[in-house]
């Protein structure tokens, strides 16, 4: 049977098709569906879960493959950062049952802090990578990996971008291939990595490369295109898509499904074939380096940039000095939709104490980083996952007592538990003086609402223990803890005021649940009344239902909007706004 399935679905079911037993990820867009669709599948077959981050991820699956299991985890770009150090070393452990560690990139930053090339994770690491260009090969490439991972003794990695995960095509789905466990058996110079096993596991390492390389020359990943042109363009992944459509036959296409490690010969007997041979590839120039590398004479980043997307125009462009088709631009320009937070936001009324207050904040990855934006403009840096905590503490070491009390972190409930707690551990430890807001809302929001080891259920829904924030922020330390609503503006803005002022570390947990949530009902929708004196205040909350009307300057709710959260109640100072229940 043949059904359309995004990328992600189409990994999820290959590993499935596969044998999977253990998938184990934390979630980042885009690659955050292949766990959600491993979820779907029967729990005695393949156990699933989200784990408080990406490095803790990858050691239960490496844990998992050692054991005879095979076992999967997926990240986005930034989270293989996280998990690096597991994995280089996994590298020289190897597996018993197989290990794929699925990574999508995101050029064009639709969801991310950085454009990242994981391909030279793949090389810096000696761990073969796979990269397939639609969904049916999402499917294969993924089922495939597992058989490679066992046959190479090595993890392997799947590269997808934001464009294929979340691209739909034709799969072929076909009955799961059930894989019995590997026998496991005490083994100390493969897997315990101290230094006088890690020097001849390297030994290992290298050699496997040198088969891993040899079998890239034929593998089925590998294919060449031959349309009788004196062109030829060698790409991989999405750029192939692009590239098919801006050329078609008119070019011969060395179409790459393995970039790590390259096949020398292919390439060079490819190049030898074609008159001109471009390199089409987002984001670095890693194919294109590893041809030049070999002596090929290559054009590929003097044509292309090294930022964002790419399109089929400007593959047509750069090779055929074909200029886009002209067309007709609106009269008028399109109004700008910039991100903002939602109607009922629970974070908003933080910002809005903290904007307010003139405070510096340190913020962190997640719905609240919009906490940057106009009108709120709050939020001072953004680094990574966690670093709103620890970087809070390095600014206020350096900068002296006074400014710590003009410094706040923020972060999210499920980012504190990721790699926030060690940076409180840290202030506390080195007697820091910081106050650390955790903006608990109930949920995993930014990535669509997973669950996470602070909401008491497991990613089927099953009840588990809940980790309590009042309790591990009081046992590392923390002696100071209040918890307060973030729309009870006026005490949670002196609840601020109190603990920044402290001579010691504190920590406040803004609590109210994230809008979207089928349990949050607020009912209703707010209306400004003639009491309106046109002061504005109401409109430093950035509500998106709030606006001004055009030439009056008046006050507007629109009802379609406005889920009568109330916030903007509690802020006017003229108690001109009021809820009306529907």
């Amino acid at each position: 049977m043949k059904k359309l399935l995004l990328g992600n679905a189409a990994v999820a079911q290959g590993a499935y098709e596969a044998g999977v037993r253990l998938v184990s990820s934390y979630p980042g867009t885009p690659s955050t569906e292949i766990t959600e669709c491993m979820a779907t599948y029967p729990a005695e077959e393949v156990f699933v879960e989200w784990a408080p981050n990406e490095k803790v991820a990858a050691e239960a699956v490496i844990g998992a493959a050692i054991a005879g299991g095979r076992a999967m985890t997926c990240c986005k770009h930034v989270g293989l950062n996280v998990m690096a150090d597991p994995v280089f070393t996994d590298a020289y452990i190897g597996v018993g049952g197989g290990a794929v560690f699925c990574v999508a990139d995101d050029p064009g930053m639709h969801s991310s802090q950085n454009e990242q090339d994981s391909r030279h994770y793949a090389k810096a690491s000696k761990i073969p990578m796979l990269e397939p260009a639609d969904s049916a090969e999402c499917k294969e490439f993924t089922k495939a990996a597992f058989a490679l991972s066992e046959q190479f003794d090595t993890p392997v990695f799947v590269r997808l971008s934001t464009r294929v995960s979340h691209s739909q095509s034709l799969v072929e789905l076909c009955d799961r291939e059930e894989q019995p466990l590997k026998d496991y058996e005490k083994n100390i110079p493969k897997n315990v990595m101290m230094p006088a096993m890690a020097i001849g596991r390297h030994v290992f390492v290298e050699e496997r490369t040198r088969r891993l390389a040899a079998y890239a020359e034929h593998c089925a990943f590998n294919t060449v295109e031959r349309n009788g042109s004196e062109i030829g363009v060698i790409t991989a992944g999405i750029s192939y898509q692009y590239a098919k459509e801006a050329l078609g036959d008119r070019v011969n296409y060395c179409k790459l499904g393995m970039v790590w490690p390259l096949p020398e010969q292919m390439l060079r007997d490819f190049a030898a074939s074609c008159r001109e041979v471009y390199v089409i590839e987002e984001l670095d120039p890693f194919l294109e380096e590893a041809c030049l590398a070999m002596g090929l004479p290559v054009k590929g980043k003097q044509l292309f940039t090294l930022l964002g997307e790419y399109t089929p125009s400007m593959i047509r462009k750069g090779i055929l000095g074909e200029e886009p088709a002209p067309f007709s631009a609106p009269r008028e320009a399109l109004p700008a939709r910039p991100p903002v937070m939602c109607a009922g936001c629970p974070h908003r009324g933080t910002f809005y104490v903290l904007s307010k207050l003139g405070l510096v904040v340190s913020g962190d990855i997640g719905c609240y980083t919009l906490g940057a934006a106009a009108p709120l403009s709050s939020v001072d840096t953004t680094i990574c996952m966690g670093a709103s905590v620890s970087a809070a503490h390095g600014m206020a070491k350096v900068r002296g007592s006074e400014f710590a009390k003009k410094l706040v972190s923020v972060i999210g409930d499920s980012t504190f538990i990721h790699s926030g707690i060690t940076g409180l551990i840290d202030i506390v430890y080195n007697k820091g003086i910081n106050t650390v807001i955790i903006l608990d809302n109930s949920i995993t929001g930014m990535t669509g609402h997973q669950d996470n080891p602070t909401t008491g259920k497991t990613i089927r829904g099953e009840a588990t223990r809940q980790v309590d924030l009042i309790g591990l922020c009081r046992s590392v330390g923390i002696d100071h803890i209040k918890v307060a609503d973030p729309f009870d503006v006026k005490h949670f803005e002196a609840v601020v005021r109190q603990e920044v002022e402290r001579e010691e570390p504190s920590v406040i947990i803004a609590q109210r649940p994230c809008a979207l949530l089928k349990k949050v009902r607020y009912t209703g929708h707010c209306r400004v009344s003639d009491r309106c004196r046109k002061c504005k205040v109401c409109m430093k909350l950035g509500c998106p239902a709030i606006s001004l009307e055009p030439g009056t300057g008046a006050v507007s709710i629109d009802v379609t909007q406005c889920n009568g959260c109330g916030l903007c109640v509690g802020v006017c100072p003229f108690h001109a706004i009021e809820k009306e229940e529907n």
